[in-house]
């Protein structure tokens, strides 16, 4: 392998893979990880020529997509009234999760920072408004677990 990713760069890859995971329900979460790793880090392989995992990316994607319901429970419940978990923009709709699941299950990260870094997800790929959304949702969750 000659290059290690930062967490922040494996929070973006989990996000690609993610993305593809929730419209393709046959797509398994090594070829949308591998998928995402592709596309612009083909110098993930390894000598013997496999594919090169993070074990934190692995363990990013396996963790949203096994704990989604609960993790939409918790999107549900911090929703205005007039919302619901259908109208949120699908990129929007993954930094969120992503988040909430680090937020829950990974006490090596704090909560402020797993904020910060969702709000950078959602600059880079959503828009203003997205970035507002994300920011308050997350907060008001953040709020709450940290209580």
């Amino acid at each position: 392998m000659s290059k290690e990713l930062s967490r922040h760069e494996i929070r973006e890859k989990a996000l690609q893979a993610l993305f593809p995971l929730d419209f393709n329900q046959e797509l398994t979460k090594k070829d949308a990880i591998n998928h995402a790793l592709s596309l612009d880090q083909m110098d993930f392989v390894a000598e013997d020529e496999e594919d090169f995992i993070p074990v934190y990316l692995d363990e990013l994607v396996g963790g949203v997509v096994a704990h989604q319901t609960e993790i939409d429970e918790i999107i549900k419940k911090h929703l205005r009234t007039n919302w619901s978990i259908n109208r949120i923009a699908k990129m929007d709709l993954i930094i969120l999760r992503l988040a909430i699941y680090e937020m829950l299950y990974n006490e090596a990260v704090p909560n402020k920072v797993v904020l910060n870094e969702a709000i950078e997800l959602a600059k880079t790929f959503s828009d203003e408004t997205s970035r507002k959304f994300v920011n308050g949702t997350l907060s008001k969750i953040m709020n709450e677990l940290d209580k």
